[in-house]
């Protein structure tokens, strides 16, 4: 969704404010863990849902051949001019952002997005270009389109552990699916419940939903690549805190204990400090002390595969094929989480599947290495994925999703889930010159 950290809404505690990304005041260690459990998890019934669409931009019709920078600027400045409902942004390499605004249903949210693409496409096509959904580019070497301050500290500090962060800034596109944070209460529609299942239903989700089986058109030997980059990068920066104990201590804990990307400077480059923390800044205080403002920017270079932000953002689906795949991964996950049936059964579908991925946080546990390597080969992620697309699929008239996107849903089911593929095994056979082109379906009405 198009909101941001700073305007995530209502706070458990009402003398906590929710809006800090201006505020210049310096703040201790003591404040930022009370400012960060009371704006990322907004609580009330689950009725809000959005997504967040990248793809990559490439030729019309030869999508090989690399798009020149000075194209791309002239595709978004016409861009520009289009009135959208979501919110258009660029990605370090020039890959393309709409977030939806919150939308009270699944059939909102995807009349807007989709009628957004449209007119998106057709400004495009204009150019000769056109829009890719695929995890990660299988053609071109990353190279960075935006030329900014932020995005030179970010691969300053992103260079130091490899070339992941390259490949995650320039090179990858994903689907993120936007949910309310849940109740207050216990239950399968609480927030800490659905935090909980977040976690452990993301590896049957990018087992599914995987798609990046290439590099430089060649097989990496995982289907989701865009996957195995977030757990290169580190757990640090791309990783989850521990699941046991309330989420909002542990999100809290787990912000101040988090490398600082970079301190922001209103001229010159920006300084990319090495092994400073956040907690160690506030205690330090030096070279100044660290500010509300300060902590905002820093929560926006937290990568997790879920980002709390008043609502939940779950980041680890990567895009898909087609001009609306990305409807499915949006349909599933709103009915296992917000249809209070099919979310029982996704918890007791899933809760197996944690004792397998071990006490350390998401994504770097045997669990989600396995999803991200074997997708759906891998039989235990092959069952759950099963269980939860038939629960999905039972939920998906009750939360008021058209017939058309109930049969897109039944059809994905039926190519991919059943038979243990996912679309990084169509990129694959293709590499092989095994099967041919698949055909869309066009799920937007």
């Amino acid at each position: 969704m198009s909101d941001s950290i700073s305007d995530s809404g209502d706070c458990t505690d009402g003398s906590v404010k929710t809006d800090f990304s201006d505020d210049r005041t310096a703040v201790t260690e003591a404040e930022v863990e009370a400012l960060v459990k009371g704006i990322c998890f907004k609580t009330g019934p689950p009725r809000t849902l959005g997504v967040e669409v990248e793809w990559l931009v490439h030729e019309l019709r030869t999508p090989q051949l690399p798009v020149t920078p000075e194209r791309l600027e002239a595709a978004y400045a016409a861009l520009r001019t289009v009135p959208l409902g979501s919110a258009l942004t660029v990605e370090p390499g020039g890959q393309l952002e709409l977030s939806s605004p919150p939308a009270a249903s699944l059939t909102e949210c995807i009349r807007t997005v989709s009628a957004d693409l449209d007119a998106v496409r057709k400004v495009l096509a204009e150019q000769d270009l056109g829009l890719v959904g695929v995890g990660h580019d299988p053609w071109h070497t990353p190279r960075r389109f935006l030329r900014e301050p932020r995005y030179d500290a970010m691969e300053s500090c992103l260079d130091r552990t490899g070339t992941a962060g390259r490949h995650m800034m320039c090179s990858s596109a994903s689907v993120q699916v936007c949910l309310d944070a849940g109740h207050e209460e216990p239950g399968p529609l609480g927030y800490t419940r659905r935090w909980w299942l977040a976690h452990q239903l993301g590896p049957v989700l990018v087992a599914a939903f995987a798609n990046s089986p290439l590099v430089g058109h060649r097989p990496t030997g995982w289907v989701s690549t865009r996957q195995l980059l977030w757990m290169e990068i580190g757990a640090g920066r791309a990783g989850a805190p521990p699941l046991d104990g309330d989420p909002r201590s542990a999100w809290a804990r787990h912000v101040l204990d988090a490398p600082v990307m970079c301190l922001r400077r209103d001229g010159g480059p920006w300084e990319v400090p090495e092994d400073l923390t956040f907690r160690a800044w506030t205690r330090s205080r030096t070279p100044a002390p660290p500010t509300g403002a300060d902590l905002a920017y820093h929560l926006t270079t937290l990568f997790p595969p879920v980002r709390p932000r008043g609502h939940l953002e779950l980041r680890m689906i990567d895009a898909q094929p087609g001009d609306d795949g990305w409807i499915v991964p949006l349909a599933v996950t709103a009915a296992l989480f917000d249809d209070h049936e099919a979310a029982e059964t996704a918890y007791r579908t899933v809760k197996p599947l944690a004792e397998r991925a071990g006490p350390r946080p998401a994504p770097n546990n045997p669990l989600w290495i396995d999803a991200a390597r074997s997708g759906l080969r891998d039989p235990e992620l092959h069952e759950a994925a099963v269980a939860c697309f038939t629960a999905a699929l039972d939920a998906l008239p009750r939360i008021g999703a058209s017939s058309a996107v109930v049969d897109a849903v039944g059809a994905y089911r039926d190519r991919y889930v059943l038979r243990g593929r996912c679309p990084a095994d169509d990129l694959l056979d293709r590499l092989r010159g095994t099967a041919g082109r698949a055909r869309g379906k066009d799920i937007s009405a």
